[in-house]
């Protein structure tokens, strides 16, 4: 007993003297020391000896899940603040004896990088991460299994940044050597590789992430097995590759596959398999089959309050995605209650700058924006604007999407010059940053063409659209959702400029590629029949109105009687009534969408006045009438 006693006292004495675990303290060591009976000669070789010691390659794990969840534990348990201290505490105390290129220290400072990359203190957070991966080079050498696993993780802070050409390089070095290494069928190499897909993807290279994530899937599949937690991870995120292409029933395919796999081997509880119930919710909700994404959304929402609880990240993601969908069907007072429950627990936990509690914000802003409630959206805007800003930098991806998110808040409120110089800003960053067609930097002139339209610039509108449409087809091709969006808003500014003949030859190009990809009733195909319906001429009023009760008899049974968008199609069959003088059916038809209106969206909403306006305006033209 007296020797362990011993030992233990000369292993503290060690510990105190470099600050290992404990407060650097030479006072406390001596103590330790000399009831350990032992010499300090002997302490200084132990020291000597660790100072000397190098670590000898090993397997690499996946730092970056382990230190994210470390991280989720302290927050958890309220101890993530003292333990970022301690971290830096221990950092200093053991670099001062052993040195900043030794291997504890450079362990000790990746964790603390990762740590507070999870708090969004990414500048920060990659700074240590450079030194740690620069540091290994010196020591280890570029191959090195430390250093490659410190340039994965500084490849994901650049990630996170919006630095995604950087990141790609380090993914590119790390997959190559990999592959030099340990051949294509290792599991470093097949992690690299799918890391290198995911930055593919998020600058919109999807044949170059499809190519690789399809080479990971089947060598996960040939050499682990189609049910292995890993190959189903693969699968989900070669569905997601196929969802940003817009090839959805590939997407779906693979989802319900993997999800219906993962139910089996790991259980519906698992939340491997809740994430996979909800990428098919996301894929669903992309096709617009909004009931079946709200029931599996609902689903996996209760699950994670049930077993991770309300206040775990996976768990407030579910929430969002729900709220997103609701949102989707018009339902926007249950979707405002989700974000704020969101947003107010994610400030809780994280902070109110953390960049979540700002996308949390974000989702409210336009919640608050369809709801028609656009001083509350700009105001909370502004807000994130200016964080963001701080925080990020005022060229980083979430900078530059609150920024057009305003814009669009702007446009609403008639504050079109504001509008403008914002959209504007927003375009020339991205086309800096991401290039000309990246799908960021096409969506930001969507946006800024959209003003135009508004501020009756139709020659400018009509130039910028015509530029997004061509590069649609070029980046995503002629099926996609968004070029087929692309062409069908150069239509409509065609169409507000009374160029009626050209706007409807290209939307009816649009409705038939929807009813070939889509079919017949889908959402996005009946708002090309709405579309097209508005481009005929007085002479066309037969015309129009047939395709608008087909709209709106679809949309009555498709989204319900009172979505939105049913309620759009109504006002617009209304519009023609008047036009071929059926004046009553049009009054009747407008009060039936004006009451509804008031039911769901409230007498204030901009679309209930719009639709009292137009009530009293065939009201009017009766009288005059009569």
């Amino acid at each position: 007993m007296k020797i362990f006693l011993r030992n233990a006292a000369f292993q503290l004495a060690f510990c105190h003297k470099i600050g290992f675990g404990v407060m650097k303290d030479d006072s406390e060591s001596q103590i330790m020391l000399n009831r350990s009976t032992r010499q300090h000669e002997e302490l200084e070789h132990e020291i000597n000896v660790l100072k000397h010691r190098v670590r000898k390659p090993f397997q690499r794990v996946n730092q970056g899940e382990i230190i994210i969840n470390l991280a989720q534990h302290y927050r958890e348990h309220q101890q993530l603040e003292r333990i970022e201290a301690e971290y830096r505490r221990e950092i200093a105390d053991i670099e001062s004896v052993l040195g900043y290129t030794h291997f504890i220290p450079l362990d000790l400072k990746s964790t603390l990088s990762c740590i507070l990359a999870d708090q969004g203190y990414w500048n920060e957070a990659e700074g240590l991460g450079v030194q740690v991966m620069e540091a290994r080079k010196r020591v280890y050498g570029v191959e090195h299994t430390e250093t490659l696993t410190s340039m994965a993780i500084l490849a994901r802070m650049y990630w996170n940044q919006g630095h995604w050409k950087k990141a790609e390089e380090l993914d590119v070095q790390v997959m190559q050597t990999d592959l030099k290494l340990y051949g294509a069928n290792n599991p470093e190499t097949l992690s690299s590789m799918a890391n290198l897909a995911t930055t593919y993807m998020i600058q919109g290279l999807w044949k170059e992430a499809e190519e690789l994530e399809i080479q990971v899937m089947e060598a996960f599949k040939g050499w682990l097995g189609v049910e292995h937690a890993q190959t189903l991870k693969s699968m989900g995120r070669l569905a997601s590759i196929y969802r940003y292409q817009g090839r959805l029933k590939e997407a779906e395919e693979l989802n319900v596959q993997a999800t219906e796999r993962s139910k089996r081997v790991l259980g519906l509880d698992h939340p491997d398999t809740l994430r996979g119930i909800g990428n098919l919710a996301s894929t669903y909700r992309d096709q617009r089959r909004w009931k079946e994404a709200e029931e599996l959304e609902v689903q996996v929402m209760k699950t994670m309050l049930r077993v991770l609880g309300a206040e775990h990240p996976d768990t407030l993601t579910s929430m969002n995605n729900l709220a997103t969908t609701l949102g989707n069907q018009g339902q926007w007072n249950k979707a405002e209650q989700l974000l704020f429950q969101v947003m107010e627990t994610r400030k809780r936990t994280l902070g109110s700058q953390h960049p979540d509690s700002l996308a949390s914000a974000q989702n409210l802003v336009a919640t608050y924006r369809h709801q028609g409630r656009w001083k509350e959206a700009a105001k909370l805007g502004i807000q994130i604007v200016e964080i963001f800003k701080e925080t990020l930098g005022p060229e980083h991806p979430s900078t530059l999407t609150s920024m057009g998110n305003l814009a669009l808040t702007y446009g609403n409120l008639c504050r079109l010059e504001e509008a403008e110089e914002l959209c504007f800003h927003v375009m020339e960053a991205r086309k800096r940053v991401l290039g000309l067609e990246h799908p960021g930097t096409l969506n930001s002139m969507r946006n800024l063409a959209s003003t135009y339209s508004k501020q009756g610039r139709w020659e400018k509108a009509e130039e910028l659209s015509l530029h997004v449409m061509v590069a649609s087809k070029k980046v995503y091709g002629e099926d996609h959702p968004d070029t087929l969006e692309s062409t069908s808003n150069l239509a409509l500014i065609y169409g507000n400029q009374g160029r009626l003949v050209v706007a409807k030859e290209l939307e009816a190009q649009v409705l038939e590629i929807k009813r070939r990809v889509l079919g017949a009733e889908h959402p996005s195909t009946l708002t090309s029949m709405n579309n097209l319906a508005t481009f005929c001429t007085e002479e066309q009023c037969g015309e129009a109105q047939e395709l608008l009760v087909q709209v709106t008899e679809s949309r009555k049974r498709v989204l319900g009687e009172k979505h939105p968008l049913t309620l759009i199609s109504m006002s617009n069959l209304a519009s023609t009534y008047a036009k071929q003088g059926r004046l009553k059916d049009a009054e009747k038809l407008e009060a039936q969408v004006m009451e509804t209106r008031k039911e769901v969206l409230g007498p204030e909403h901009p679309d209930t006045l719009r639709s009292i306006h137009n009530l009293a305006h065939t009201l009017k033209l009766q009288d005059r009438d009569g």
